[in-house]
């Protein structure tokens, strides 16, 4: 059995709002209201990043449309005895899919955990 940290990635709508920074306020606020609920503090949520696509420099994931923003979510959850790296990513999809119902997730990125990472 072995240790995993999963990355996923998440769609969250925010509406109602004008700026960049308030949706993305909003956005990471609900997001952990939501697992804090269930529970999940350990699960860590922050603003995703998107690469320019002319110079590849990473900006915030988020967009802005009528008043209407879409924010990218990165969401990041240790798992622990896991059988394999698909294993955990099925865990950490069903565990925060479980609190957060009704917004897309995808597994980004799973890194297995050396001893030391555990803490």
């Amino acid at each position: 059995m072995t240790n995993y940290l999963v990355a996923m990635e998440a769609a969250w709508l925010v509406r109602d709002v004008e700026a960049i920074d308030d949706a993305i306020g909003v956005a990471v606020s609900e997001a952990g209201k939501r697992l804090n609920r269930k529970d999940m503090d350990y699960v860590e949520v922050e603003v995703g990043g998107t690469p320019c696509p002319a110079c590849g420099e990473a900006f915030d994931s988020a967009f802005i449309a009528a008043d209407t923003a879409l924010v990218g979510l990165l969401l990041e959850m240790k798992v622990f005895n896991a059988e394999g790296e698909q294993h955990a990513q099925r865990i950490a999809k069903s565990e925060v899919g479980g609190a957060l119902r009704d917004v897309p997730l995808k597994v980004i990125e799973t890194f297995e955990l050396q001893d030391d990472e555990e803490q």
